[in-house]
């Protein structure tokens, strides 16, 4: 994803769970800066336009605090483990031409052969690619695959300048019938043969 998404932050000076939840209650987001050799800086970001933002994966965003701005991507997202709202952000500091590790999504899309079903293994695949120009998906298509045909991390087409730093036979997708349950009466019988095997 190349367009850039502008967020307004503020410096902080204040620290520590306490200050970080009244942040949070007034509709901020405590997030870090960090990289490039720099020491990180630490801001506030406006919740709702972030949390809107990076609902992109590998979203470039323009930082604007204290009359600069920097572009970062997003590299960790805490959220709450109930509420799943942004508790805190960590932004790595990008440049143009700079190429960077990112782990990106894989969408699998179209219909495999007859009444097979596809099994996806990977949900992401790691890759390097220019910080500016980062894929917010990653397509697989499984049409009119049949039963038995796999798709590796090397078959997958990659962006243009993009290099993969998965095991180029990770398994990625297969294709294969799916599971049917056991008719009532073979149910039944399973379940049987053990205590009569007891009885005897």
């Amino acid at each position: 994803m190349s367009d850039e998404l502008k967020l307004a932050a503020e410096t902080r000076t204040e620290f520590g769970k306490g200050f970080a939840r009244r942040a949070r209650m007034a509709g901020k987001i405590p997030a870090v800066l960090y990289g490039h050799g720099t020491d990180p800086v630490h801001v506030l970001l406006p919740g709702h336009d972030t949390m809107m933002a990076l609902k992109h994966a590998n979203a470039l965003l323009t930082i604007e605090f204290d009359g600069k701005s920097e572009t970062a991507i997003a590299k960790d997202i805490q959220r709450n483990a109930v509420k799943r709202s942004i508790e805190h952000v960590d932004l790595l500091l990008v440049k143009k031409g700079e190429k960077i590790a990112v782990e990106v999504p894989v969408h699998v899309e179209g219909e495999t052969f007859g009444s097979t079903i596809h099994v996806q293994e990977l949900n992401t695949l790691h890759i390097q690619a220019e910080a500016t120009h980062l894929p917010e998906t990653i397509v697989v298509s499984v049409e009119g695959l049949e039963e038995g045909a796999k798709i590796v991390a090397s078959q997958v087409e990659l962006p243009k300048g993009a290099e993969l730093l998965n095991e180029p036979d990770a398994l990625v997708v297969h294709v294969t019938q799916p599971r049917t349950a056991p008719e009532p009466d073979e149910a039944e019988a399973a379940a049987e043969a053990p205590a009569e095997a007891t009885a005897e």
